[in-house]
């Protein structure tokens, strides 16, 4: 990618380091996973897609309590594939967390999410989904199941964005079992984005990891992400989502999943976004007191 340079106008991805060690507010890693994936996908190739998408934007931001330079941010590349093994990567994952305020993974397929969370040391969940993902086995589609069997409260989970048509009975009934909090794409219709995050807070407790299922937005805006339908939330609304995430001091981590970049728009316009949560979520963090 050959952009104009501007020495007024940095580039956002410059301000993070690759420094393998020290103290971060925020650090960016990769999780190359697709193999467990219930439709085929070449979602491992989606980290460095949306690091480079990076390129596309700036530094400022309206809010005046934002401040993305005074603050540490490091990319540590790419960790290992849980396809692989997944108790490596959860290792390695939780060291990277020992020395950061907030570890942001870019996936690879909704898989990740079980190493991502197991890392942080979480203690509560909140997705942004369209899908439950409480399938049985392994795969894309069974992260938050895996989590609550693992441990995890199912009182400590809050499942926003969760789509009509896109899921089964059985799996409705599954998260009411589990005692998951579910807030539909169609109760968002009614309600402030700043309500239901109120909400999803006060459930999910003081250590919470984030799930952001690209796919829970309207597929108009995420074409790569094979299983998004139409009617999911705006791009508009998952960017502001992301700011009160990263503004939140009970947030630890959170990922950005089920995108397949080989299968992005000729304008590259659901990398693009996924990009933008990243620096929302940055940008809400500057502003913690």
């Amino acid at each position: 990618m050959k952009l104009p340079h501007d020495p007024l106008w940095p580039r956002a991805q410059s301000l993070f380091s690759a420094e393998v060690s020290g103290h971060s507010d925020v650090t960016l890693v990769g999780i190359p996973a697709s193999q467990t994936s219930l439709s085929p996908s070449s979602a491992h190739e989606t980290p460095a897609a949306i690091r480079s998408a990076l390129l596309r934007y700036s530094t400022a931001h309206s809010d005046p309590r934002v401040s993305l330079e005074r603050l540490i941010l490091r990319d540590a590349g790419n960790v290992s594939s849980p396809d692989s093994n997944e108790q490596i990567t959860i290792e390695q994952l939780t060291k990277l967390k020992a020395e950061t305020e907030l570890l942001i993974s870019l996936g690879g397929d909704n898989s990740v999410s079980y190493s991502a969370f197991k890392a942080t040391g979480a203690t509560g969940l909140i997705t942004f989904d369209a899908h439950y993902d409480l399938r049985d086995g392994i795969s894309n589609g069974s992260p938050v199941r895996r989590l609550v069997e693992a441990g995890l409260d199912g009182k400590k989970v809050v499942q926003i964005g969760i789509a009509d048509f896109s899921n089964s009975v059985e799996y409705a009934k599954r998260a009411k079992d589990f005692g998951i909090t579910v807030i539909p794409r169609s109760s968002l219709r009614a309600r402030t984005i700043s309500d239901v995050w109120a909400e999803a807070l006060a459930i999910a407790g003081s250590k919470i990891f984030v799930d952001f299922d690209m796919d829970v937005c309207d597929r108009s805006v995420v074409p790569a992400c094979p299983a998004a339908a139409p009617g999911g939330i705006s791009a508009d609304e998952i960017r502001q989502f992301a700011f009160l995430a990263g503004s939140s001091t009970g947030v630890v981590g959170a990922d950005i999943t089920e995108i397949d970049s080989t299968k992005d728009s000729s304008d590259e316009r659901t990398v693009r976004l996924a990009a933008l949560v990243v620096l929302e979520m940055i940008a809400g963090l500057s502003t913690r007191e």
